[in-house]
């Protein structure tokens, strides 16, 4: 029985690890996806050759990213035939077509475009490899549509019907399955959380060059862009979390008593706890840092509003409160972070300083892993606040492990910790190389069709590129 514990322990850190390690990539190329169509897009609309050479900067992480995420996703997917062969024969008839859908449409949407985008870009017309990027963009949408769509129904179960060896099956309409309670919210919460990881990596880049040379077109531009969109989106992510968590209230309450660190209930008004140290042999938050009533303001829009805590959930039914309580704090607060950063560029802006203003810049650089550490914590608070559940309230995690040996995949385990640190280690040490370089200031667009309508032979374009840089501030290129 011990090794049986200690088997379900360490598939759970598996999964938790290789899980944790792929959201990192999609979380990155999800947002970068749809920045290089806007990139390219501005580049056919204005002809300015700042944004083609940004978008070829660009490309260059983006197909590493991209790789890399596959790779770790491809990796991950074995463990529900190894480590949950349960859970894989008790929900694959719901989950199982879900993922499929997710090869058939999107896994071959970005494949059969991803060649033209990466290597077409002198080679095909300006439309066509236009639209090849616009491919890739929507297909890094709809690989996030299915396996969110998976990862919701999972979390709010509908749709289905229980099979006479305990499956679950799919009723009478897909679509209740597939848009499930919790479906819309996570995934406007997830995409804008991939709009804003991708904002503020780029943000850091530009502002780590713009710490270099002030005057760098590429730096500038990629820094000004990102801002724009800190500005934007991060009071739009603020308000779709509020939402998020009011659904995960009504649908999932044990969750948000966890995140609350609620262990009591409160019949008249529960305060918002800041801060504080989850002590669950007590069922107390120690040292706490509170607000009265404003969890009530928050969740229930009254101040007096009763809030149930975890004192009406079976002890066996709640999910771990520490870990859940401190990432969702983490979650929240870089996304306050990221709102304040975002309205201090709109100071610089309206100064005339958004390029000079060194500590801003500063901060920005220190704000560039800020989004991925909150789409971690934030997957960290919806995975572990579902627990002890993998089918949430219907099938236990201990109930879905497959029959195996602590030291089988404990030796697992550690290979894939050992070879995912080489390998993706080396992987993240050649992007940050690559974002180390500073984005070109005179460099050609992409094709010769401009150079040849400007009337520029091929032997001025190796020795006058500065002329060419001109002409194009000129007007003279389109």
């Amino acid at each position: 029985m011990i090794e049986q514990d200690w088997a379900l322990v360490l598939a759970r850190l598996q999964f938790a690890f290789t899980v944790s390690f792929h959201f990192l990539f999609p979380a990155f190329s999800i947002g970068l996806a749809s920045f290089l169509a806007v990139l390219e897009g501005l580049w056919l609309k204005t002809g300015k050759g700042v944004y083609a050479n940004l978008y070829r900067y660009w490309l260059k992480i983006f197909a590493i990213v991209f790789a890399m995420g596959v790779v770790s996703g491809i990796v991950m997917s074995y463990q529900f035939g190894t480590n949950w062969a349960v859970f894989s024969d008790k929900a694959g008839p719901v989950i199982g077509p879900l993922m499929a859908y997710e090869v058939l449409t999107a896994f071959f949407l970005e494949a059969g475009f991803l060649g033209v985008m990466l290597f077409g870009i002198n080679k095909v017309g300006r439309k066509l490899h236009f639209v090849a990027t616009l491919a890739v963009a929507a297909g890094t949408f709809v690989s996030a549509f299915w396996i969110l769509s998976v990862n919701s129904w999972m979390q709010t179960p509908v749709g289905y019907e229980m099979g006479a060896n305990g499956q679950f099956l799919p009723g009478e309409s897909w679509l209740a399955i597939v848009f499930n309670p919790s479906f819309p919210y996570r995934l406007v919460h997830t995409v804008l959380a991939a709009y804003l990881t991708t904002a503020f990596i780029v943000g850091a880049v530009g502002a780590w060059h713009l710490l270099q040379d002030r005057a760098n077109p590429g730096a500038r531009k990629m820094f000004s862009m990102a801002m724009w969109m800190a500005a934007l989106v991060a009071p739009i992510q603020i308000f779709a979390g509020d939402m998020h968590g009011l659904n995960t209230l009504e649908h999932q309450p044990a969750k948000v008593m966890a995140m609350e660190g609620h262990y009591q209930s409160h019949p008249d008004g529960a305060p918002l706890i800041l801060f504080g140290v989850p002590n669950s042999t007590e069922k107390r938050v120690d040292y706490a840092v509170e607000i009265p009533k404003a969890s009530s303001l928050i969740l229930k829009h009254e101040w007096d509003a009763p809030l149930k805590g975890l004192d009406t959930v079976p002890v066996e039914d709640q999910p771990p409160v520490g870990i859940v309580f401190w990432a969702f704090r983490v979650m929240v607060g870089l996304g306050f972070a990221m709102l304040g950063i975002g309205l201090w560029s709109l100071v610089a802006r309206w100064r005339k300083s958004l390029y000079d203003w060194r500590l801003l810049h500063r901060f920005a650089v220190l704000m560039g892993p800020s989004g991925l550490i909150a789409v971690l914590a934030g997957w960290i608070v919806t995975e572990v606040g579902r627990q002890p559940f993998t089918v949430y309230g219907l099938l236990r995690t201990a109930e879905s492990a497959s029959p195996l040996d602590a030291p089988a995949v404990a030796m697992s385990l550690l290979a894939f910790v050992v070879v995912y640190f080489a390998v993706f280690g080396m992987g993240i040490w050649y992007l940050l190389r690559l974002m180390n370089k500073p984005p070109e200031a005179h460099e050609l667009p992409p094709g010769d069709e401009p150079i040849r309508s400007a009337g520029i032979t091929p032997a001025s374009q190796i020795a006058g590129r500065d002329n060419i840089a001109a002409a194009e501030q000129n007007g003279e290129i389109a």
